[in-house]
């Protein structure tokens, strides 16, 4: 249940939860989080986004002094006039990638695998095309010998033959947890990070930082991507009305849908009351 008074951290996923279907965010949201920030309350992005796309979620989400990136592996400082701080950056080995990817293959075939290797603004991602991928101006065919040549920040792996949530059922029956941490967060592919990442190990980071108990911060979500955190935040779990079924189960209370800025709406009400 929502405890009283105001969370001391408030963090939002951004797709699909903050960012509205035609990919903005609406003044009205911009404004109701510049309120959050003036009440003394940080304010936290947290997203599968990788680093390369910091300056497109820094847009989305102004008013955020930290960022948490791809999916709590890369966790940023923006609160320093002096620039921004990389508090936290893991990268899965090229070699572990290798065998989890050669083990689900065995088990459910061919994969179309994906790998984010770059930190730098813009670069692509690497791998096999598929036409599901919504970012195809974001992406470089590559061999997948050449995608596993580098440790990763991330990595995307689909199969024809399988629904996102049951190729992710699987692969969590065959990848233990101290091999990589594995999610999905909507577009289709199971994610696949270094052991011990998700958004609840990022935004502990932040909240190191920053000395805030877990119970005193509030989170909105909307895919299994965000269930971590909601198992490890205590003041409240929001999840917007068009989230996943498994995300609705998990919240203490369900805001109207991102396409109403139902964050915002939440906000707003919390900051009249």
């Amino acid at each position: 249940m929502t405890r009283p008074g105001l969370p001391k951290l408030i963090a939002t996923d951004l797709d699909g939860t903050l960012v509205r279907s035609d990919e903005t965010v609406s003044a009205y949201t911009h404004e109701v989080l510049d309120r959050v920030r003036a009440a003394g309350i940080p304010v936290v992005g947290a997203t599968g986004r990788g680093p390369r796309l910091t300056e497109l979620t820094r847009n989305d989400i102004r008013a955020a002094d930290f960022l948490v990136l791809a999916g709590g592996g890369w966790v940023v400082d923006q609160s320093d006039p002096a620039g921004p701080e990389v508090l936290r950056e893991e990268r899965l080995s090229r070699e572990v990638l290798a065998r989890l990817l050669a083990d689900l293959e065995a088990e459910v075939g061919p994969l179309t695998v994906m790998v984010e290797a770059s930190g730098e603004t813009g670069a692509p991602l690497w791998g096999d095309y598929h036409p599901s991928w919504p970012y195809p101006d974001l992406f470089e065919p590559r061999t997948r010998d050449e995608c596993l040549a580098t440790d990763v920040i991330k990595a995307f792996a689909r199969t024809a033959d399988h629904h996102v949530d049951a190729l992710l059922e699987t692969a969590r029956r065959i990848i233990g947890p101290e091999v990589a941490a594995l999610t999905q967060a909507g577009l289709g592919f199971v994610e696949i990070s270094p052991p011990g990442v998700d958004k609840a190990s990022g935004l502990h980071v932040v909240a190191q930082r920053l000395g805030v108990d877990p119970a005193d911060v509030l989170v909105f979500g909307d895919m299994p991507n965000d269930l971590p955190m909601f198992e490890w935040a205590g003041w409240a779990r929001v999840a917007v009305s068009n989230a996943h079924p498994t995300v609705r189960a998990a919240a203490d209370e369900v805001t109207l849908r991102n396409d109403d800025d139902g964050v915002a709406v939440y906000l707003d009400r919390l900051l009249s009351r």
